[in-house]
């Protein structure tokens, strides 16, 4: 067995929140469990037991919990967790009301603010009272076109505790973006900013709501929030007014948090919409709030007045996560703009400054540091640094020794994965057990995550599908607008009847960690045999003459044949020689069936506005399929870099 990278203190293990659950747990039942493996086992074989213990362990706040905890397990779907709670996420969030910080928030150089508990607290009553005074009832869509802004945060609490649901999306997005997603959950009220800043730049917001509102006539207010002026002109836009203006008449006071059932939805949230019109993914209050504190409390050992920050923007799932870390009474760290302005210091600046004890944050981005040369802990004091989390695609081994050689020695890595769909993280953080390179930590407490092969059966050392078996709390209530439920059932439920079935291809390691070798379906299948594609990336872009890469597999002679587009780094061009070497070094390091047939170099590279690459617009774009949701991209002009390329067609 490999040695790990990381292991922790034996201090850290006592004082982890885990540790302490453990003991309870086996006080309260009469058990020996003796650490992570142990708690994992027992909570999923008795997961009515996890949930009540977690319940109380978090000091979830509800009018009732009700005597029942899980009915129909044997449904998926179906399984109701706590159909008699009643309860409401925002009050949960909002458990303090003193003068420490809540949200510090950064807009690239441009603006540098911080907001008390307290005044979090009294802007959320006087928003839930502008709101209600403005028509907005229980089940009624509120929506944010927004960057990563305290008075986000406050709007999406305001709209929870009067039972609205929320949904949002980041700025950058096009007409047709906003219209592909607000036009399915036909939201009552719309929060915008003025503007944003990127990369130095100042961007406008008013100029696009009036072209956006004139096809989203469920819209009966906008509220539009400063940020690039102090005092924005309006006038021009329908329905609108100032934030100042929307709450002059609402004085700040007590809220009267709506007591709701555990599924009442909470949040819409959106599928990249890549390959048709986004899914709208219904999340209940109930279920995103428990297990999301369950990965905060226990996956990433978060402690009031810890300072919790993840690098997202308002249309990725981890801005929906970052917000619940307040339920952990932890000060939250918002950034909105490129974490490459002025330079790739910026977000380490941030961190050192204000003390940050997790910094979450995407593959990518460590391994453009890496690419870029930056070393944050040669200048950068990051003592109070504890965790690092990395999502949204898999982490290469390398970018592992990247993090404990160039950022921090003694701090947790935990790449996790999960995604929208669950709005949680099917594997995480262990902050008691050991790192490994290139491996998720654990399986996430209560899921009843496993690897199945083609025919169902459990695998372990080897690759399959990720699958979760038994129920969870923050499975989706359904698809916004589909009423009979089939198209839910069909993304997750089809290829193994009662079994989610999520779309990863991984592997369950000695260790009981997992790596993650891409999605399913962008795996390579030359010969028939299943590739996952970040084996190749981890190959490739281990080369300094390259910047990233994209893979796909192209119907060719029929079979597939793998083809790798480069991205060169500045002063480098892709040679025959290059070519050679990188054929021979994912021989060797691979199997002769993961070298690419074809290499191609590109300057630009599609990928969703989360930054995600995407194998699969690139893929229909090869084989001349039309991409169905342009607008899902950040950058939909590269997709002309693929199309009849000479080189794929010999």
């Amino acid at each position: 067995m490999s040695a790990p990278l990381w292991t922790p203190s034996e201090e850290r293990v006592a004082n982890a929140n885990l540790t302490r659950f453990i003991a309870e747990v086996n006080r309260r039942h009469g058990l020996a469990l003796a650490g992570y493996g142990d708690l994992w086992t027992w909570s999923v074989e008795h997961m009515e037991d996890f949930w009540i213990d977690f319940w109380e362990f978090a000091d979830i706040k509800a009018e009732t919990r009700g005597e029942r905890v899980l009915v129909d397990a044997d449904k998926m779907p179906g399984a109701q967790f706590f159909p008699d709670a009643r309860l409401n996420y925002a009050e949960n969030l909002l458990r303090r009301r003193d003068d420490a910080d809540a949200i510090v928030f950064r807009a690239e150089d441009k603006v540098e603010r911080r907001m008390s508990w307290r005044a979090l607290y009294d802007l959320v009553s006087r928003l839930a009272g502008a709101l209600k005074a403005a028509g907005v009832e229980p089940g009624d869509r509120v929506a944010g076109y927004i960057p990563n802004m305290p008075e986000a945060t406050a709007a999406m609490l305001a709209a929870s505790a009067i039972g609205a649901v929320w949904t949002s999306c980041s700025p950058d997005f096009g007409q047709r973006g906003v219209l592909d997603r607000f036009g399915q959950s036909t939201p009552k009220v719309l929060f915008s900013a003025d503007g944003y800043f990127y990369n130095g730049k100042t961007h406008s917001s008013l100029a696009k709501l009036p072209e956006i509102l004139a096809e989203l006539p469920s819209v009966e207010r906008v509220v539009i929030l400063p940020l690039t002026e102090d005092a924005p002109d309006v006038s021009a836009v329908p329905r609108a007014k100032t934030l100042a203006d929307f709450v002059a008449d609402h004085p700040a006071g007590e809220i009267a948090f709506e007591q709701l059932p555990f599924n009442h939805p909470l949040f819409i949230m959106y599928s990249s919409g890549t390959t048709g019109a986004p899914k709208c993914i219904t999340h209940g209050a109930g279920g995103t709030l428990l297990n999301q504190v369950k990965e905060h409390l226990l996956q990433c050992d978060e402690k009031p007045g810890d300072r919790v920050f993840y690098f997202t923007t308002c249309g990725w799932m981890m801005w929906n996560w970052l917000q619940t870390a307040l339920a952990a009474e932890a000060a939250i760290m918002l950034y909105d703009g490129s974490p490459f302005y002025p330079d790739g210091n910026v977000l380490f600046d941030f961190a050192a400054e204000e003390k940050w004890t997790l910094f979450g944050t995407s593959a990518k981005y460590l391994d453009a540091l890496a690419k870029g040369g930056y070393r944050p802990k040669d200048a950068h004091d990051l003592s109070s640094l504890r965790t690092i989390c990395s999502t949204g695609s898999p982490l290469a081994p390398e970018g592992f020794d990247y993090v404990y050689d160039a950022i921090k020695q003694d701090v947790q890595l935990a790449s996790i994965a999960g995604g929208t769909d669950i709005i949680a993280c099917f594997m995480a953080g262990d902050p008691t057990g050991p790192v490994y390179r290139g491996e998720i930590q654990r399986r996430c407490l209560a899921m009843a995550v496993d690897v199945f092969d083609d025919e169902g059966k459990p695998v372990r050392g080897e690759q399959g599908e990720l699958v979760c078996t038994k129920p969870f709390p923050s499975m989706p209530i359904g698809f916004w607008g589909d009423e009979t439920g089939e198209r839910y059932k069909a993304a997750y439920f089809e290829d193994f009847p009662g079994v989610w079935t999520h779309g990863d291809f991984v592997e369950l390691t000695e260790h009981d960690g997992i790596v993650v070798y891409g999605r399913s379906d962008a795996t390579l299948n030359p010969g028939g045999v299943r590739i996952g594609t970040a084996e190749i990336y981890r190959q490739v872009e281990s080369f300094e003459e390259i910047l990233e890469s994209i893979v796909i597999g192209q119907q060719w002679d029929n079979d597939v044949r793998v083809v790798l587009f480069v991205r060169m780094q500045e002063g480098y061009e892709l040679t025959d020689a290059l070519r050679d070497r990188i054929k021979k070094h994912v021989r060797s390091m691979c199997t002769p069936r993961h070298v690419p047939a074809k290499i191609v170099a590109v300057s630009d590279i599609p990928r969703t506005r989360s930054g995600k690459i995407t194998e699969l617009a690139v893929r229909d774009v090869v084989h001349g399929r039309k991409v169905k949701n342009k607008e899902a991209l950040a950058n939909p002009e590269a997709l002309k870099l693929y199309e009849a390329i000479p080189e794929l067609q010999e």
